[in-house]
């Protein structure tokens, strides 16, 4: 992945200039990048711009002990790294609903609402995603931060969750993450073969697709998706999806498995989402949705869920509805009403 897959020592950027604004500039300029390494490794959209912007203060304030013998991306991520550590020590693991028990029937109820550090929450591309010039890097990187992914990174001890992403994502060499966790080639070595390993045992749901603006089969069935959804057409919505498919509703544990399950919930208690409508988002790689549901005042629509979209060839196997908008809809730039249909 050509710009964020460089190596520290093809970062051209060796030391900054003496002025503040040079050094401001030059500092932003790894924020996107940054962001998207802190995200796979806190499972928090929140958690992850703080985090940089924590290691923004502590390269601004260590600026001056800056010597340039490793280059200034590599140093950031060092920060990075260790600002994403100091969080993760002694925290559990950030969850999607599917790990926390097994799947509800059609008489689920919602249970009780979890507190929003249990959640792998979902984050806008272009917030943690560089814009690259080959489409297939593109694709490539939005398949790294995909939910199920993102969620796996999560079984991972936290050294292991930076030796992964470090070599599998960002493609660093042993030596280069050795350096910047102040370890052993060794070591490294050990860590990513564990990780591996754990990854392998959990799954990270391989099957699910990245979304691809030129995959016209890709963009008709999320088009047949938005209209069958707001058309409440729930025959039209269950051809759509895979026979296992799962449906789950943060900040609750309830999921659903399968697409007699999903509609009965859809049809029972989750009757009132009959008129919505979707507004298109991007978020973690794939096609993703600002749900707003009839009854506001005058007419309006008002914010109900963001949704995120998993697919899998031709078929839906995902639908998380992520239900704190509050948090969410200006996270991903949603308006907070939409006005009333026209007549």
């Amino acid at each position: 992945m050509s710009d964020l897959a460089a190596t520290p020592e093809q970062d051209s950027a060796a030391a900054p200039a003496a002025g503040g604004e040079d050094i401001e500039l030059k500092l932003e300029s790894y924020r996107v990048e940054l962001t998207g390494y802190c995200y796979r490794m806190l499972g928090s959209a929140f958690e992850a711009e703080d985090a940089v912007q924590e290691a923004m203060v502590r390269a601004w304030r260590s600026i001056d002990r800056f010597e340039g013998r490793s280059s200034l991306r590599s140093w950031l991520y060092r920060i990075a790294t260790n600002t994403c550590l100091d969080i993760l020590n002694g925290r559990s693991r950030r969850a999607r609903p599917m790990d926390m028990g097994p799947a509800q029937g059609t008489d689920a109820v919602l249970g009780p609402v979890y507190p929003e550090n249990t959640w792998v929450e979902p984050f806008p591309d272009h917030r943690a995603l560089p814009a690259l010039d080959d489409p297939a890097e593109q694709v490539a990187l939005r398949d790294s931060v995909r939910l199920a992914f993102v969620a796996a990174l999560q079984h991972l001890a936290p050294r292991q969750r930076a030796v992964l992403i470090l070599r599998e994502v960002l493609a660093w060499r042993a030596q280069e993450v050795a350096d910047l966790l102040d370890t052993t080639v060794a070591s490294v070595n050990s860590a990513l073969q564990r990780a591996r390993a754990t990854m392998a045992a959990v799954g990270d749901a391989d099957t699910t697709d990245p979304l691809r603006p030129d995959d016209s089969a890709q963009q008709a069935l999320l088009k047949r998706y938005v209209d069958a959804f707001e058309h409440y057409d729930l025959d039209a919505l269950a051809s759509l999806l895979r026979e296992d498919a799962a449906m789950s509703m943060p900040p609750y544990a309830l999921w659903l498995r399968g697409t007699r399950a999903i509609a009965a919930w859809m049809t029972g208690p989750g009757h009132g989402c009959r008129g919505s409508r979707l507004v298109p988002v991007s978020a973690n790689g794939t096609g993703a949705f600002g749900q707003y549901r009839p009854g506001g005042p005058g007419g309006t629509f008002e914010p109900w869920a963001l949704q995120v979209i998993e697919t899998s060839g031709e078929s839906i196997v995902g639908i998380t509805n992520y239900l704190d908008t509050e948090r969410m809809f200006p996270l991903f730039g949603l308006p907070d009403h939409l006005g009333p249909q026209p007549a």
